[in-house]
C-alpha cells in the first residue's frame, strides 16, 4: 500500500514514524512524509528521523489520485479538495473532540467556551473536520492549563489514538460513528480575539480564562494598545499549580 503523510507538526511526524517502526509496518507499506511548502522550519530540520518533502495539496492534488491508496493528515494546514477526498481515502488526526470546536485552535476555544477537548481521528469529507469518526479521546483541561499545556496533552492523546487504531485503519477494519454538526471556529475567529478591550467589563474568572487561552509559550497573541505610545503590549499568563507534599 502506498501511504502519504502530510504534516506540519514535528512532534506527530516523529511519533508517527516511531509507531511505524515499532509495529514493523515500514517494510509492509510504502510511506512518504511531506509537509506544506511554506513550512520552512520543518523542511530544514535535520533532526527528523525520516526524509520529508514539500507538497501543495491545493494545486497538486490530481497527482496524488491513483498514486496513493491512503493519505494521513497530521495537523496539515492545507484544506483537501473535494475531488481528492472523494477519490482517495483521507484520514485526519485532529486536535479537538469532534463535533466541538472544529477548525482552528480547538484547545483555545475549549478553554473559552468550556466545550469538550480532546483528540479525534476521522475520515475527511468535503467539510472542515467533519467526516465520520474512527476514534477519539477526551482530554480534561484543568483550571491551570494554558493553550500550550492543553495542546501538549491533546498531542499525547493523538499519539495514543494512533497507537491503538493505526493497524485497523490500514486493514480497513475499523468502525465509524457519524458525528453531529457541532460548531466551527476559523482562523479569523481566533484573530478577532487577539486585541484586548481594556474597557470591557469581565469577571476575574473570565479574564483568567481569556489570558490562559491566549497563552501559548513564546507566541505573541493577546495584546492591548498603549495609549501613550500607540505600541502593542503583549500579554502572556503563567500559571502554576501548588505542589502538595505527600504524607509519609
Amino acid at each position: 500500500m502506498n501511504i502519504l503523510i502530510i504534516s506540519d507538526n514535528k512532534f506527530l511526524v516523529e511519533n508517527f514514524y516511531r509507531l511505524i517502526v515499532q509495529k514493523k509496518l515500514n517494510d509492509k507499506h510504502h510511506w512518504q512524509f511531506t509537509c506544506s511548502k511554506t513550512n520552512i522550519v520543518l523542511l530544514n530540520d535535520t533532526t527528523l528521523p525520516v526524509p520529508i518533502k514539500s507538497i501543495d495539496v491545493k494545486n497538486d492534488y490530481t497527482s496524488l489520485i491513483g498514486k496513493f491508496d491512503l493519505i494521513f493528515s497530521l495537523h496539515c494546514k492545507q484544506l483537501f479538495p473535494a475531488e481528492l477526498v472523494n477519490k482517495v481515502k483521507c484520514i485526519n488526526v485532529h486536535p479537538g473532540y469532534n463535533p466541538y470546536n472544529r477548525g482552528w485552535f480547538p484547545q483555545v476555544f475549549s478553554i473559552l467556551n468550556n466545550y469538550k477537548a480532546g483528540a479525534t481521528i476521522h475520515e475527511i469529507d468535503e467539510l472542515l473536520d467533519h467526516g465520520v469518526i474512527i476514534a477519539q479521546k477526551e482530554v480534561v483541561i484543568e483550571s491551570y492549563d494554558t493553550s500550550l499545556s492543553a495542546y501538549e496533552k491533546i498531542q499525547q492523546a493523538e499519539v495514543e489514538l494512533l497507537n491503538e487504531n493505526l493497524e485497523n485503519i490500514l486493514r480497513n477494519t475499523y468502525q465509524t460513528i457519524v458525528s453531529e454538526e457541532g460548531n466551527v471556529n476559523l482562523k479569523k475567529d481566533f484573530n478577532a480575539l487577539l486585541k484586548i478591550d481594556l474597557d470591557k467589563k469581565v469577571t476575574m474568572h473570565e479574564a483568567i480564562d481569556y489570558l490562559r487561552a491566549m497563552s501559548h509559550g513564546n507566541y505573541k497573541n493577546a495584546y492591548f494598545i498603549d495609549k501613550k505610545t500607540g505600541s502593542k503590549i503583549f500579554a502572556n499568563l503563567n500559571l502554576q499549580k501548588e505542589e502538595t507534599k505527600s504524607n509519609k
